[in-house]
C-alpha cells in the first residue's frame, strides 16, 4: 500500500503568547491523495491558514509528523524544504503576493529561476502559461496595471510554472469580485482535472462547493470530513479539455500547464542563472531608490576618493623627493675625513689622496670616481667682483653628481694632468659676472679665481631644488690645478665614488670601506650613501601614506556602517517580498546572495564615482601644486575596487542574514 501524498499525523501547532503558549492546532490527523479537489473551511481564527501553511512547508508542526510522500518533513533542512516548495507546490494568495516591480511575465519566471531554469526556457514557459490563462497580452505589464482578477490569474501562472503537484490556494476568491472569483475557481477545477491536487482554504460555502472533499475545522481541531459532490462538475471538465487544445480528454494531461518544464540546467550554470537574478533585483532596487543610493553610497564615494587620492599624492610626493635626492648624486657614496659629520679633528686627517681615488676607480663595482675639495674665493670679471664656492674636481665629477653640461664642455683627463687653467661654472655665477642677458656667451672669457686667470669652457645646466633655486655662485676647476695653484694642498676633503648599475649599493659601501681600512691602516673616514637616505625616504614616505590612508579608511568605515544601515532598511522594507521569494522555492543562501549582492553593488558603483572624483581632484592638484603630481597605479585602483566590494560584503552580510533568517509565515504577514 502506497503512502498518501500529505500526511498529517498527530500535529499541533501553538505559539509563544505572553506567559503562555496559544495552541492553534490540536492533534490533526489529515491524509491528502494525489488527484483530490479539497476544501478545508472555518471561521477566521480557526486555525486553517495554519494548516495550509505546514501542508505547504512553509510552517511546521510544534509536535506530530508531516509527511509530503512518504518524505518526513521534520527530518529536512531549510534548502530542502525550499526544494519542496518549488518543486511540489504551488501557492496561490488571497492578496496575490506578486513583485510590484516585476512585470506578469517575471513575476511568472520567479519559482524557475530558482530551480536553474535556463532563461529561455523559463521565458517561453511562463509566456505560454500567462497565454492559456488569457493574459497573453499584459505579459509586460506590472500589478497596479492589471485587475485584480489578472493579478490572481498571473499568481496561478507562477504556481504552475514548476510543475509542482499540489495548488494551495488561501481564500483565493477573497478580495476578488464575484464574476472574477467565479472565473478563478473555474480554473482551479480545471486544473484538477488535469491531475492537479488542488487545497481551497476558505470561509465561503459556495466556493467550497466546488471540491470533493470538504474539512471543517473549528478551534484548531477537525471537526467534519466528509465527500462532496462538486457543482458544475461536467462544464469544468469540458472547459479542461477545450484548454488543453481539443481532442479526446486523454490528450489533457499533456497540456502545457500539466506538464512540467524541462530540467534545469547544470550546477554551475542554475547558480549563475540566480546571481544575475540576485544582481538584477539589485540594480531594481537601486533604481527605485535613486536619492537613499545616493546618499547610501556618499560614505564610499568620501572613503575611496580619499583614499585613492592620498595614496597618488604620496606616490608623487615620493617619486619627486628621491628625484631631488637622486640630483646629489645618483647611486653615490662619499667618503669624508673623520669618525662622522661635526668631528673636531676631521680637519687634521689629511689621508685622502689622489693614489686613494684612482684605487677606488679599479674596483669593479664602481662606475666613476672625483675627488673634491672647495673653498670660498673672490671672481673677477672685468669690473665684477663676486664671491663664489670654488670646487676642485676631478674629471668625473659631472658624472659622478648626474650634472649636465648645457653650455660648452667639461674638462677631461688631460686638463686634469697638466693642471690647465680652465674653469666650469653655474648659471648664477654667468649671470653675476655677465649680466642677465637671456644669451650671455661666457666661453672662452677669462675670469680671475683669486687671481689665478682661467678660461671659462661650460655652464652647467639650471638645476632646481625641493626648496627653490639655490643662490649660490659655484665654480670648478681640476683637482690638480686647485691643490697647486690655488689651495695650497694635496689631500681632499671628499671622494665620491658612483655605484656601477646593477651592483648592491650596500655591498659597494662594505666593499669600499674595507678597501680604504687596508690603505690606510685604521678608519679615519666615515662615509655616506645617498642609497641609505632613498631608503630611508621611501620608508617615510610608505609610513606617512599609511597613517593617512587609515585615516581615510574610517571615512570607508563610516560608509560601510552607512550601507549596513539602509540595508537594515532595506530588508525590513521588503521583508514580504523575502516572505513571496521563500514561498515559491528561494533558499536562505538565494536570499542572501540578493542582498549581499545589493550591498556591493552600491559600494562598487561608490567606489567607481569615487576613483573618478580622484582623478578630478589631480587635474585640480595640477593646477596648484607644480613642483610634483599625483601619479596613480594599476595596483591602487584595484586595491580601491576590492576594498570597496569588502566594504559591500563584510558591512551587508548582517543585513542579508538576517533576510535569510526571516519564517516566511512571518514575512508574508508583513505589509
Amino acid at each position: 500500500m502506497g503512502w498518501p501524498l500529505l500526511q498529517l499525523t498527530d500535529v499541533s501547532r501553538r505559539f509563544p503568547s505572553g506567559g503562555g503558549d496559544v495552541v492553534v492546532l490540536k492533534r490533526v490527523d489529515l491524509s491528502i491523495d494525489s488527484g483530490e479537489i479539497v476544501a478545508i473551511v472555518g471561521a477566521s481564527g480557526s486555525g486553517k491558514s495554519t494548516l495550509m501553511n505546514i501542508l505547504g512547508c512553509l510552517d511546521h508542526p510544534s509536535t506530530g509528523r508531516y509527511r509530503v510522500d512518504g518524505r518526513e518533513t521534520c527530518d529536512l533542512g531549510e534548502d530542502e524544504l525550499a526544494q519542496l516548495r518549488r518543486e511540489r507546490f504551488g501557492f496561490i494568495f488571497q492578496r496575490y503576493h506578486l513583485l510590484p516591480h516585476l512585470s506578469a511575465v517575471a513575476n511568472v519566471e520567479i519559482p524557475a529561476i530558482y530551480a536553474g531554469s535556463a532563461q529561455s526556457i523559463r521565458r517561453a514557459r511562463a509566456g505560454h502559461l500567462l497565454a492559456r490563462l488569457g493574459l497573453a497580452e499584459h505579459t509586460g505589464h506590472r500589478p497596479s496595471q492589471l485587475s485584480g482578477g489578472q493579478q490572481q490569474r498571473v499568481s496561478i501562472a507562477r504556481a504552475l510554472m514548476n510543475g509542482g503537484e499540489v495548488i494551495l490556494a488561501d481564500e483565493p476568491t477573497g478580495a476578488l469580485d464575484s464574476k472574477s472569483g467565479h472565473h478563478v475557481i473555474r480554473i482551479l477545477c480545471e486544473l484538477n482535472a488535469l491531475g492537479y491536487t488542488v487545497i481551497i482554504v476558505t470561509h465561503d460555502e459556495h466556493v467550497a462547493a466546488h471540491a470533493r472533499r470538504i474539512i471543517e475545522i473549528r478551534d484548531g481541531e477537525i471537526v467534519m470530513d466528509r465527500p462532496n459532490t462538486p457543482v458544475a462538475d461536467l462544464p469544468a471538465v469540458a472547459t479542461a479539455h477545450a484548454l488543453a487544445g481539443g481532442g479526446s480528454p486523454a490528450a489533457a494531461p499533456m497540456d502545457a500547464l500539466a506538464v512540467p518544464p524541462p530540467p534545469g540546467e547544470r550546477r554551475w550554470s542554475a547558480s549563475a542563472g540566480r546571481f544575475v537574478e540576485a544582481f538584477r533585483m539589485a540594480w531594481l532596487a537601486i533604481v527605485s531608490h535613486r536619492l537613499r543610493t545616493i546618499l547610501t553610497m556618499l560614505g564610499i564615494i568620501i572613503g575611496i576618493t580619499s583614499v585613492v587620492s592620498i595614496v597618488a599624492i604620496g606616490e608623487g610626493a615620493k617619486r619627486y623627493m628621491l628625484d631631488e635626492i637622486a640630483s646629489i648624486g645618483p647611486n653615490t657614496i662619499s667618503i669624508y675625513p673623520g669618525r662622522d659629520w661635526g668631528d673636531t679633528q676631521a680637519s687634521a686627517i689629511q689621508t685622502l689622496m689622489p693614489d686613494d681615488a684612482t684605487a677606488l676607480a679599479e674596483q669593479h663595482y664602481v662606475d666613476s670616481v672625483t675627488p673634491e675639495t672647495s673653498r670660498s674665493l673672490l671672481l673677477r670679471y672685468r669690473n665684477v667682483d663676486v664671491n663664489a664656492q670654488v670646487s676642485g674636481v676631478g674629471e668625473s665629477y659631472f658624472q659622478v653628481r648626474g650634472m649636465r653640461i648645457a653650455q660648452g664642455i667639461g674638462f677631461g683627463p688631460d686638463e686634469v694632468r697638466r693642471q690647465a687653467q680652465v674653469a666650469v661654472i653655474d648659471p648664477n655665477t654667468r649671470r653675476k659676472l655677465f649680466g642677465s642677458n637671456p644669451n650671455p656667451n661666457p666661453l672662452g672669457e677669462v675670469i680671475l679665481v683669486d687671481n689665478l686667470p682661467c678660461i671659462v669652457i661650460g655652464v652647467t645646466a639650471v638645476k632646481g631644488s625641493a626648496f627653490g633655486d639655490s643662490k649660490n655662485l659655484n665654480i670648478w676647476v681640476p683637482y690638480t690645478t686647485a691643490s697647486s695653484r690655488l689651495f695650497g694642498q694635496r689631500h681632499f676633503e671628499s671622494v665620491t665614488v658612483r655605484v656601477r648599475d646593477g651592483q648592491s649599493s650596500q655591498a659597494a659601501e662594505n666593499s669600499l670601506v674595507a678597501l680604504m681600512k687596508q690603505r690606510h691602516g685604521r678608519k679615519d673616514f666615515f662615509t655616506y650613501n645617498v642609497d641609505s637616505v632613498v631608503r630611508t625616504a621611501e620608508t617615510t614616505g610608505r609610513s606617512l601614506t599609511l597613517l593617512l590612508s587609515l585615516i581615510a579608511v574610517i571615512s570607508l568605515i563610516v560608509g560601510g556602517i552607512g550601507v549596513m544601515n539602509i540595508m537594515l532598511v532595506s530588508v525590513t522594507e521588503r521583508t514580504r517580498e523575502i516572505g513571496i521569494r521563500m514561498a515559491v522555492g528561494a533558499r536562505p543562501s538565494d536570499i542572501m546572495q540578493q542582498f549581499l549582492v545589493e550591498a556591493a553593488v552600491v559600494c562598487l558603483m561608490g567606489g567607481t564615482i569615487g576613483i573618478a572624483l580622484s582623478f578630478g581632484a589631480s587635474f585640480i592638484f595640477s593646477l596648484f601644486v607644480a613642483q610634483w603630481k599625483m601619479v596613480f597605479s594599476v595596483g591602487s585602483i584595484v586595491t580601491a575596487f576590492l576594498c570597496s566590494t569588502l566594504i559591500g560584503v563584510m558591512f551587508g552580510f548582517m543585513p542579508a542574514r538576517n533576510a535569510a533568517r526571516l519564517d516566511p509565515i512571518d514575512a508574508l504577514a508583513r505589509d
